[in-house]
């Protein structure tokens, strides 16, 4: 039995005064009409209307029930309007997880989706490692990777990969390598959730290409190690989000570029339901614009397969 449904019809028989009057403004038949009120009682285990052939009367659980139920339908009516209202407008506010290379670039674009937004409010959380988005809250993430969860709704927005970076001090004291075989002889600085540990891998003509290297410093911080590359500490695999600034302005010098390093599909990931709020929809559109738009990240054929 539709509840909400069953007590409009009761209030309005009640309004009216016959179920052959409250039919007509419901445009429903009568014998509908009293079905749905007996289905009522019945629920309720209480009589509400006294019948007659020509009209009916309220019991006294009636009369007691009446002001209860035109509340509860009025504020029914306020919540299908605050829904309405909700889904025509992005209002309320998001959690968006991201790791720290796009997390820093989605903040500096983020203030221009607000500002078309008002009624809109985001929490950037920047991770390492993936979320669970249930238990932690977690609206939206922007996921490097495959996503294997069918719980999930994944758009690709592209591919990444790291370039290879040092800066000119480093290189000024060691030398920049010729080719992969000497990064051995480096020192390396690696990011542990990039998975870089020991090995970086590279894309070369006969197919990708695991390379040893030697990394005696590790952090599990994007930012961290951006930061003591820039110092000259060693050689990074970085972020082209992270690395391109710093190399267009001299900072960093790119290493090794006809060996570009293995690509990742990135993925923007959220929760699969029937009805995706307009406040999800929104910031999910955004961010698929912002990143699909960079051309470092061009969709390869291969995500596509």
């Amino acid at each position: 039995m539709d509840l909400v449904s069953a007590i409009k019809t009761f209030v309005k028989v009640a309004q009216c005064g016959s179920f052959s009057a409250a039919a007509q403004a419901l445009n429903r038949t009568q014998p509908a009409v009293s079905r749905q009120v007996s289905a009522l009682e019945s629920h309720l285990d209480m009589r509400l209307l006294n019948r007659s052939t020509s009209q009916v009367a309220l019991t006294e659980e009636g009369l007691m029930l009446l002001p209860l139920a035109t509340e509860l339908l009025s504020c029914a009516e306020s919540l299908l309007e605050a829904t309405r209202h909700r889904n025509q407008e992005a209002v309320g506010h998001v959690r968006l997880a991201a790791p720290a290379p796009f997390g820093l670039h989605l903040s500096t674009h983020l203030g221009r989706l607000l500002s078309q937004h008002p009624g809109l409010s985001v929490e950037l959380l920047i991770q390492e490692q993936s979320p669970d988005l249930i238990g932690d809250g977690i609206d939206i993430e922007v996921r490097a990777g495959v996503v294997s969860d069918s719980d999930l709704i994944a758009r690709c927005v592209g591919s990444t990969s790291g370039l290879l970076v040092a800066a000119p001090a480093y290189l000024a004291r060691m030398g920049a390598p010729t080719s992969l075989e000497e990064l051995g002889r480096h020192e390396c600085i690696t990011h542990r959730r990039g998975g870089y540990d020991s090995t970086w891998w590279f894309m070369t003509e006969q197919g990708p290409l695991a390379v040893p290297i030697h990394a005696r410093l590790q952090a599990n911080n994007a930012e961290a190690v951006h930061r003591a590359v820039l110092n000259g500490f060693g050689i990074a695999m970085l972020s082209h989000l992270t690395a391109g600034p710093d190399i267009g302005s001299g900072r960093l010098v790119q290493l090794l570029p006809e060996y570009p390093a293995r690509r990742f599909p990135i993925h923007v990931v959220y929760h699969a339901r029937q009805h995706v709020p307009k406040r999800i929809r929104t910031v999910v559109d955004f961010v698929i614009g912002l990143l699909g738009d960079d051309p470092a990240m061009a969709v390869d054929d291969w995500l596509l397969s």
